[in-house]
């Protein structure tokens, strides 16, 4: 379909992958590639896990300001990665609020959490709430909501949709999930190095001036989304009126450093030039 920048995938250095462009109005504007592949989505599974917690925020089964995690941190500090928690084990190694400490613990933390407060196992909640209404029929959790998501191109359209125009969520609980949390705070975005201010949103990590970044050159500040080291990204970009995810079976590394933003700016140019 469509789109003559998403065949540079082709010139990947890797064995498979698929890419598609959703618009604003949850129109495919272009894919490419097997889009009923299933790849490992790696951290692009936490904006499917967030999804869900604002979900048991907005059914009442948790509040962003109740207590989770380490003693003084909250569901808001979990999703916004300042918890305080280190990378990848229950272990504190800043006070809550006051380190951007990107953290797979945090987001199991989150996910027990969940669990516990819904008494429903976590994946099954993510399942019910977001995978089934949106029809996300081959995409499953079978472990670590930091990590462990498998997912199609064909499924990731459906939720790249669903982050334009919102249908599960109220449109405010998205907008408030996609701008800045704890504004100001620095940190270490994975693969890219120090960034000052590190800003994220609640789950999804927010562009503004990052440099170096994963997004393109042309992409706007307020472009939000995530990566994984699976060689997997998915982001929406409010002002260009649209969102893309790219699926890779290559770990992530200077190919896709390399790779990734001008695939973006080539995709953010042709919208631009079909508006």
């Amino acid at each position: 379909m469509g789109m003559q920048s998403l065949r540079m995938i082709e010139n990947w250095p890797v064995p498979t992958a698929a890419a598609a462009v959703v618009r604003a109005d949850g129109s495919v504007a272009g894919s490419y590639g097997p889009l009923e592949q299933r790849f490992p989505l790696a951290s692009v599974t936490k904006p499917l896990a967030a999804y869900a917690a604002l979900l048991a925020v907005e059914e009442g089964a948790v509040e962003l300001d109740e207590p989770a995690g380490p003693e003084g941190s909250t569901v808001r500090h979990l999703l916004a990665h300042t918890s305080g928690l280190a990378f990848d084990e229950q272990r504190t190694m800043a006070a809550p609020g006051t380190r951007r400490i990107y953290s797979n613990a945090g987001f199991e933390a989150l996910g027990d959490h969940i669990a516990k407060a819904t008494d429903i196992p976590f994946a099954q909640y993510l399942h019910e709430a977001v995978l089934a209404p949106l029809g996300m029929t081959a995409t499953e959790l079978p472990g670590s909501p930091a990590k462990d998501g498998i997912s199609t191109v064909a499924d990731l359209i459906r939720f790249a949709a669903e982050l334009q125009a919102p249908r599960l969520l109220a449109p405010q609980t998205l907008a408030a999930a996609t701008q800045v949390v704890f504004p100001g705070l620095a940190g270490v975005l994975p693969g890219y190095g120090h960034q000052k201010p590190n800003d994220w949103g609640l789950g999804f990590e927010i562009r503004d001036g990052k440099s170096p970044h994963w997004t393109g050159a042309s992409s706007s500040p307020r472009t939000f989304g995530h990566f994984g080291q699976s060689g997997t990204f998915l982001w929406v970009d409010p002002d260009a009126g649209a969102a893309c995810v790219a699926l890779a079976d290559r770990a992530f590394g200077p190919w896709a450093i390399e790779a990734w933003p001008p695939l973006t700016d080539a995709v953010l140019a042709e919208l631009a030039e079909t508006a």
